[in-house]
């Protein structure tokens, strides 16, 4: 039986430091602390390109430095946008105790008796190596653009998941042959499982993913340790079991679920892993339609203990309406948390010209035409435009303010004052 601590998506930048680092840390004490036997990250050590001089480039060296004091240590290739290729070599070179192994290939590694790790030579062992205590297959993210060019763009997925596909069945007679000799063997990669959950409960769902949960199964192996998707879970088949740690630390607002690391327990026969929870950052997200309430908001603060937590209000409002909105106010409410993010999003009134307007040059068309396209009755508008054609300002003035005072006569014999309620001028030119 061998302990494995297992960790991904670590995503160290300087921009992520304060929440990664402290979480990387208690993960790697609690490694440590529980004497695990080999230490494996699947992918995406880093958030981007990282200068060797950068805080985040030396704490994570520091973190992976210590790892290597207590026990081997292997780095799986991410995602190239996140981790250039190349650059996690660097870290074979920190030294250590034990030895750091960097597979940015496909390639199958064997964990000696002595603690040293043994590569094959090609994508497979001809045979299972002596003296092996731990035998791993290597799977890193993969160059689609490769396969595209070959295969065309719109049949690159397919064709990388049936490939795929092939080389984890290919894998199965060795690992059936090192299971004979009661040996642990478990498949490492950095990709998707279709069926998956990202980590804001988007179902991951269709055909343009690397994995099916019966193809990582096909391959046989005691379990397979996977990266990329920042949400814990896991498959089961008998006693072998497919899984995702999830991300180190809580990245964006919206996450589900705890984040952490896993600690294996795996045998020649199948494997269990319990999700050990890291002190990441607690997160809340609040979305209006309008502006945001302020008693919602009050009573939000008071079910919920806001210290040290990051609440980010989000809300859509028109444009007509956006000074309605009192950020000052929304702050208020959320004394007490470690950050507040306030994204208000403005919609602008959208006016619309109908089809064709701007080929219609008599103004009598255009007017009939706009009415039509909004649903609006044209003959008062054009009874108005046709006022506006024949009379002058002073006829149209004496016309209107005539109407008003007709209007106010009609109220008085009423026994009404025209003062009870706005006249109502009458005729074409007022509607």
């Amino acid at each position: 039986m061998l302990t494995i601590a297992h960790f991904s998506d670590l995503h160290y930048a300087n921009e992520t430091l304060a929440e990664v680092d402290p979480c990387f840390r208690f993960a790697v004490d609690e490694a440590i602390r529980r004497r695990v036997d080999v230490a494996i990250i699947t992918g995406d050590t880093t958030d981007h390109a990282l200068p060797a001089h950068s805080p985040a480039f030396a704490a994570l060296a520091r973190n992976i430095r210590r790892l290597a004091d207590h026990c081997p240590v292997l780095l799986l290739q991410g995602t190239f946008s996140h981790e250039p290729p190349g650059m996690l070599r660097l870290f074979s070179l920190l030294g250590g105790r034990h030895p750091i192994h960097v597979s940015d290939r496909i390639e199958q590694v064997a964990l000696l008796d002595r603690g040293s790790w043994e590569p094959s030579a090609s994508w497979r062992f001809t045979a299972v190596p002596a003296n092996a205590r731990l035998l791993c297959h290597c799977l890193p993210t993969l160059n689609k653009a490769t396969l595209a060019a070959a295969v065309g763009a719109g049949d690159a997925t397919t064709a990388m998941g049936d490939q795929l596909a092939t080389l984890l069945a290919g894998l199965a007679p060795l690992n059936a042959a090192a299971r004979a000799q009661d040996l642990p063997t478990i498949g490492l990669s950095h990709g998707t499982v279709r069926g998956c959950t990202t980590e804001h409960g988007v179902l991951m769902a269709g055909l343009d993913h690397e994995f099916t949960t019966g193809a990582l199964f096909a391959a046989g192996a005691s379990a397979f340790m996977l990266g990329h998707i920042h949400k814990h879970q896991a498959w089961r088949e008998g006693e072998r079991l497919i899984a995702y740690p999830g991300s180190i630390g809580r990245l964006h607002y919206g996450e589900q679920g705890d984040k952490g690391f896993l600690l294996w327990e795996i045998d020649a026969h199948g494997a269990r892993a319990t999700h050990i929870p890291t002190p990441a950052r607690r997160t809340h997200e609040l979305v209006f339609d309008g502006a945001p309430d302020l008693a919602t908001l009050s009573a939000f603060a008071a079910e919920h203990d806001l210290k040290g937590a990051w609440v980010r209000v989000r809300w859509s409002i028109a444009e007509e309406a956006a000074h309605a909105v009192d950020r000052d106010a929304i702050a208020a409410t959320l004394v007490g948390a470690a950050g507040i993010k306030l994204e208000g999003r403005v919609l602008p009134v959208l006016r619309s010209r109908a089809a064709g307007m701007a080929r219609i040059h008599d103004l009598r068309t255009q007017l009939a035409t706009w009415a039509k396209m909004t649903a609006t009755d044209a003959a008062p508008l054009l009874a108005c435009l046709h006022a506006l054609d024949q009379q002058g300002p002073e006829a149209i003035a004496q016309q209107l303010l005539a109407a008003q005072v007709e209007d106010a006569d009609l109220h008085a014999e009423n026994g009404e004052g025209s003062w009870n309620r706005p006249s109502e001028p009458q005729g074409p030119l007022t509607a």
